[in-house]
């Protein structure tokens, strides 16, 4: 019995959810934005002072919206590094998960510790521009003064766990955000302080990793906090993903994410090796291009939108005429091509449509992803069931093709805050002392049924043309 809130604070906005802690049921719903200025060019800065994530909680929180609650989950952005000093003071703004400008620091981390295979055995993962290693590598490189006086490194939900439970000298995560740092190996279970210090230049504290279902704490006026996590793991949390099941997520970059029963180390570095926050791992795969060649092809055909595309592809035939598209246009990490560029193959008086254009596109997008999902079932990942997240999912054209091509069950969840609702059942967690089995997500479910062999022929079809342009391309992968 009892009632728990979850808390997401993305990079843009903080929203609550309040929740039955028995049923999962949203009681009350609290939103607010971030207080930021707009970085260069109107995008999102490179440095936030993490205070704006506590005004936003803040407002979010207003009309007591969290009267009555007994525990609190927090999720937060991944990767957003906090680097502090010695008093618990910010040494300089916290660095968000989207830098760019940290790239050729990962670069340098990988040649130091001698390759992306070392990296992938060490932790699970090769450094990425996003990766809290790789900030503090950056830190050291060109902001040496202020990388001399970090003495502890605490990422976004880490650090709203900490200053909701006023700053205790205690400082915790949980094994999914430190799986995501570049110094925590979700194969060990511990972390790798030799990398910190490989980094930063010298050894600085790491937070105390939490078990599933702990609480990292209890506030004075007796409301329990829970351990938090990266939003990744929250919305797989929050949408009740178990073994058997693959997330598929379309945004401009894609990504395919598997719940797993151990951690997987892979030498080529396709897989990343995550934990989830329930005991289990998540291995993910991600795409560069996913939703960006969609909106390619519709500036392409003179376009208003996707919404557009779908509408023109679904005039089409699965096969497109025999279009064929390999969507590598911002090149590829999956497979590795990062300096290629997008193919057009099929090219016949009879194919050249509008529409054939259009389903290409869509079959080439799905298609990618079908790639990142059998480098994890190469691995001995089962997937039975797909989830399918991002607004494209929502379109006609993507909902007709995905089941026939990934071979399976695909479900498309009504729209929701998982992350905050995966927040608020891991708090229920902890406040009663066992997971909480919450009814999973609302969703429409799609089936492959008698299409099921023309897709398996669109697949092959793009691994003819895949293999034909781009030879051996996948032979780095460990069967």
């Amino acid at each position: 019995m009892g009632i728990v809130a979850g808390l997401d604070s993305s990079p843009d906005f903080t929203r609550i959810v309040v929740c039955d802690a028995d049923s999962g049921a949203v009681l009350k719903q609290g939103y607010a934005a971030h207080p930021l200025e707009s970085g260069e060019g109107g995008g999102r800065p490179s440095d936030v002072d993490p205070q704006a994530w506590l005004l936003s909680l803040g407002e979010a929180a207003g009309g007591g919206l969290l009267e009555g609650v007994q525990a609190i989950g927090v999720s937060a952005q991944q990767n957003a590094l906090v680097p502090l000093d010695s008093q618990g003071n910010t040494v300089r703004p916290a660095m968000p998960g989207g830098d760019k400008r940290t790239q050729p620091a990962a670069a340098d981390l990988i040649d130091r510790l001698g390759g992306r295979e070392e990296w992938a055995q060490a932790v699970g993962c090769v450094p990425q521009a996003a990766h809290p290693v790789t900030k503090l590598r950056w830190l050291a490189r060109n902001e040496p003064e202020a990388a001399q006086r970090v003495a502890l490194a605490l990422q976004a939900h880490d650090w709203l766990v900490w200053q909701l439970l006023g700053r205790p000298s205690r400082r915790t995560t949980d094994r999914g955000g430190a799986s995501g740092t570049g110094y925590w190996s979700a194969a060990s279970g511990s972390y790798r302080p030799d990398l910190v210090e490989l980094a930063l230049g010298h050894q600085a504290m790491l937070p105390e990793v939490l078990g599933p279902g702990d609480a990292a704490g209890t506030t004075p006026e007796g409301l329990i906090i829970s351990a938090g996590t990266g939003e990744t793991m929250a919305a797989a949390f929050g949408l009740g993903v178990r073994q058997g099941d693959a997330v598929v997520s379309l945004g401009a970059s894609g990504s395919v994410m598997a719940v797993h029963h151990e951690a997987l180390v892979d030498p080529s570095g396709m897989i990343t090796s995550l934990a989830d926050a329930t005991g289990m791992h998540l291995p993910v795969v991600h795409t560069l291009n996913a939703v960006r060649a969609l909106r390619g092809t519709a500036d392409m055909l003179g376009l208003s939108g996707i919404e557009e595309l779908s509408d023109l592809a679904m005039k089409s035939t699965p096969g497109s005429h025999g279009l064929v598209m390999l969507p590598y246009l911002e090149g590829e990490k999956t497979p590795n091509l990062p300096h290629t560029a997008g193919t057009l193959s099929g090219l016949r008086r009879e194919s050249m449509k509008p529409e054939h254009l259009a389903r290409a596109a869509f079959e080439g997008m799905l298609c990618g992803l079908g790639d990142a999902m059998d480098v994890l079932r190469a691995r001995g990942v089962e997937v039975r069931r797909i989830f399918l997240l991002g607004a494209a999912a929502e379109l006609p054209a993507v909902q007709a093709a995905a089941p026939m091509l990934f071979g399976t069950q695909v479900v498309v969840p009504q729209p929701a805050d998982y992350a905050a609702l995966g927040a608020a059942r891991q708090a229920a967690w902890a406040l009663n002392g066992q997971l909480p089995q919450w009814q999973g997500a609302a969703a429409q479910v799609l089936e492959p049924g008698e299409e099921l062999p023309v897709g398996q022929a669109v697949r092959q079809q793009f691994t003819a043309v895949r293999e034909q342009t781009h030879p051996g391309a996948f032979d780095s992968v460990v069967t």
